[in-house]
């Protein structure tokens, strides 16, 4: 595979990696960031390494070139990093019951926390976040943090997205490791674990609920809501923001409601955010929300139809796996994902589809800041699939309105019960860990029936945590009739819609049209769904297709999403090349 970078990545400083602020929805200013140059080390036992091999930077993946390593962990070893730290003043600190919490936003697949040799966690799923307390592992001075990773990718159940170890077509290089952001924060000995929002268009309020260990008294103060054009990147720009409109005081473990005295929807057009700041004894930590419903109603025809606040708004996205030529999942920068969602709406898009793929939470603040609609999949796990199945018949029975029960689980690669009770669980904790987000529309239980299993019991599930959102039980194929649409995949045959009496009627995926640009392409082989010879015909056809897509709206479709936002490896079907340097479509 031919090396390719982007912009981003050429100008990397590899001891000022992704410095901004990690997790927008619960901002302290007394953070440190733990990203750039760790040590680290391959082992086929697990055992601590006696010596490291050389230099690794966090949070890239060792299979990308940012990292500078470039080797691929294989299921029958385990990856080892190592850094140092110092704390001053932390025993003074210590006494007056400081505490130091470690954090992790995604780890790929199955990791352990040492500190100062001692065990502190363990953590399995390699897209979700998780934190450690260090509280009582560290002292002052120099510390010694070590991480190690194993990853089995596509050689077992666990979740896995498009990562394959023999890459080739739609699958793509595995990568390993941490892969998301690592930081530290202190934290007083009561500190607010975590903070839900719940709006209430209709009501003009909010439902806020502070988590804590102990129930304490909680003080909040919402501001003047505000469209932000331009990033926040550190904690002190999010604590100033505005004049406050509304304070109340309550006790954290329960819905604290707020009353707002002026009401400013999100809208893709207006995307209003109200930000607020949570006072809980000594702990003071700033959050944010925004003003939006969706919904599928009937309109005057009696097609059901998605709705933003109550109108009827036609979603016209586009597919984003968040794959980078030199940071595999991992961006270079922050700026190359706001690149990726500017570049979006500039296109006339409204909505992205986040492709089995948990991004960090800054890309999700972006999207809310911005003002584009996310479908947020769930990330696929399972078996071995069976392709005769799940990608070539499958499309055909789709095409003559046949459906397969999702109770051949053995079919659709779930058989281990272990499998299914974690795939339930990391529903539980995507949404858990998304939900605050308001740019979320909808979530995306499975794709084209990849490890696919009792797809009603996932849909009550996820229904049950965030009731406020709506959700596509089974995109593609394998239609088992529950959630909010009927969402059908068509790369071959004639795009058209038939109304369905209760749910709205999607493409999730169309288009797919192949294209490679010469210099911007990282395989020498291409695939895709429709191949084009110059960049006139591709356009010409992509004209021609959102032609078709405006048409079928009258007759009751109600979202698209073309087949997608950049190449990635030998599939060159994007509207911008891999190292996004060309854009193909206009």
């Amino acid at each position: 595979m031919k090396q390719l970078f982007t912009r981003w990545g050429r100008v990397l400083d590899k001891h000022h990696v992704l410095p901004e602020y990690p997790r927008p929805l619960l901002v302290r200013t007394d953070y440190t960031n733990l990203n750039g140059v760790w040590e680290y080390a391959f082992t086929k036992s697990y055992r601590t390494p006696e010596c490291y091999e050389g230099e690794i930077v966090v949070p890239f993946s060792p299979e990308c070139v940012l990292s500078g390593v470039e080797r691929q962990l294989m299921p029958d070893e385990y990856l080892w990093y190592r850094r140092c730290f110092v704390l001053d003043g932390w025993t003074e600190r210590r006494k007056k019951g400081r505490r130091l919490l470690l954090h992790f936003g995604a780890v790929d697949q199955s990791c352990v926390i040492l500190v100062n040799g001692k065990r502190i966690a363990a953590h399995t799923g390699g897209y979700l976040p998780f934190e450690a307390e260090m509280t009582d592992f560290v002292h002052e001075g120099e510390n010694e943090l070590t991480v190690a990773v194993k990853d089995l990718t596509d050689t077992s159940y666990h979740a896995r997205g498009k990562q394959r170890l023999k890459r080739g077509g739609m699958f793509y290089t595995a990568q390993s490791g941490i892969w998301q952001t690592v930081w530290m924060e202190e934290v007083p000995g009561e500190y607010i674990r975590r903070i839900e929002t719940a709006p209430d268009l209709g009501n003009g309020s909010v439902r806020i609920t502070v988590e804590s260990e102990q129930d304490m008294e909680v003080n909040i103060r919402i501001r003047r809501p505000k469209i932000y054009p331009e990033p926040m990147r550190m904690p002190e720009e999010m604590s100033q923001t505005g004049e406050a409109i509304a304070e109340v005081s309550g006790r954290t473990n329960q819905e604290i409601e707020v009353l707002l005295p002026q009401i400013s929807p999100w809208t893709c057009e207006a995307p209003y955010l109200y930000y607020f700041t949570v006072q809980m004894g000594d702990d003071l930590a700033v959050s944010y929300f925004a003003m939006r419903k969706f919904s599928v109603e009937a309109d005057a025809d009696g097609i059901p139809r998605i709705c933003l606040n109550g109108k009827v708004q036609f979603q016209k996205g586009v597919l984003d796996q968040g794959y980078w030529p030199d940071g595999f999942y991992t961006a270079p920068s922050d700026e190359a994902l706001i690149f990726d969602i500017q570049g979006m709406k500039e296109m006339g898009f409204n909505m992205v589809r986040k492709h089995v793929k948990i991004e960090p939470q800054r890309w999700y603040y972006h999207c809310d800041r911005l003002g584009i609609v996310v479908w947020q999949d769930m990330v696929n796990g399972g078996g071995v699939y069976q392709y005769w199945l799940v990608t070539y018949l499958a499309t055909i029975l789709s095409w003559r309105k046949i459906h397969i029960k999702d109770r051949y689980t053995g079919l659709l690669a779930r058989k281990e019960k272990a499998g299914k009770l974690e795939f339930a669980k990391e529903v539980k904790d995507t949404i858990r860990s998304l939900k605050g987000h308001p740019s979320i529309a909808v979530w995306v239980i499975f794709n084209e029936g990849w490890g696919q299993f009792q797809t009603k019991d996932m849909i009550d599930i996820a229904r049950n945590l965030d009731p406020d959102r709506l959700i596509d039980g089974a995109s593609g194929w394998f239609d088992q009739g529950g959630g909010d649409f009927r969402s059908i995949h068509n790369y071959f045959f004639k795009l058209e819609v038939q109304p369905d009496p209760e749910r709205a009627v999607v493409l999730s995926e169309i288009g797919g049209y192949t294209f490679c640009e010469k210099g911007h392409s990282a395989c020498d082989k291409s695939y895709g769904y429709r191949d084009y010879k110059d960049r006139e015909s591709l356009q010409l056809a992509f004209g021609e297709l959102t032609k078709r897509i405006e048409d079928l709206i009258p007759e009751g479709l109600c979202a698209s999403i073309y087949t997608q936002w950049s190449d990635i490896e030998e599939e060159v079907n994007g509207i911008w090349t891999y190292d996004r340097e060309v854009q193909k479509i206009l």
